[in-house]
């Protein structure tokens, strides 16, 4: 497995590094994951240490986990914790996913756009209508179930995800609402 672990104005030494290298595939072993690659980060803000994780497993899904803590070692055992929670509460869905899904995931590109915004108090009015493109990036959308779909946005902790329908390969959106419940967005005909 593939790690990457940084700090953002913070120096991470080999000792955090080794510690984390550990305890993350102690977490990850339990639950029979065949994970790819894993990024931690680590960094300050004000008196707290706040450490992200984001897991790649090999069937496609992606497990993240926020963090916090007084020192850096209690932000990654907060954070480890959250992972293994997530990990643990999804376990059974994971193996019904990896046993009903011999080949991984497929994804399709996709373009993904950063637009400016108006920049303004909203007083003024835009001298045009087409929105400014400042980035161009390429997203990965996955073919997946509508389960499967929610499963992976829980996981990777996101507030929505768009993805390609497997039944009947139409674009889909899976997002979780202010009510707390899962909203999800299906634009074909239906008759």
């Amino acid at each position: 497995m593939r790690y990457q672990i940084s700090g953002k104005q913070l120096d991470i030494g080999e000792a955090l590094q080794s510690h984390v290298k550990t305890e993350l595939n102690e977490t990850l072993d339990k639950y029979s994951q065949r994970p790819t690659d894993a990024t931690v980060v680590f960094s300050r803000a004000a008196h707290e240490f706040l450490c992200e994780i984001s897991v790649h497993l090999s069937t496609g899904l992606t497990a993240a986990a926020k963090g916090t803590g007084s020192e850096v070692y209690a932000a990654f055992e907060s954070c480890r914790e959250h992972l293994d929670k997530q990990l643990r509460r999804y376990k059974r869905r994971l193996k019904d996913h990896v046993r009903n899904r011999p080949d991984p995931v497929e994804f399709g590109a996709a373009g993904m756009y950063v637009l400016a915004a108006d920049g303004g108090n909203g007083d003024s009015e835009p001298e045009s209508l087409a929105p400014v493109i400042i980035a161009e990036m390429q997203a990965q959308v996955p073919t997946l179930s509508v389960g499967e779909a929610v499963m992976q946005m829980e996981i990777a902790g996101s507030p929505m995800l768009v993805f390609r329908n497997e039944k009947h390969g139409g674009v889909n959106v899976v997002h979780r609402r202010d009510d707390g419940n899962v909203g999800w967005i299906d634009p074909r005909n239906i008759k």
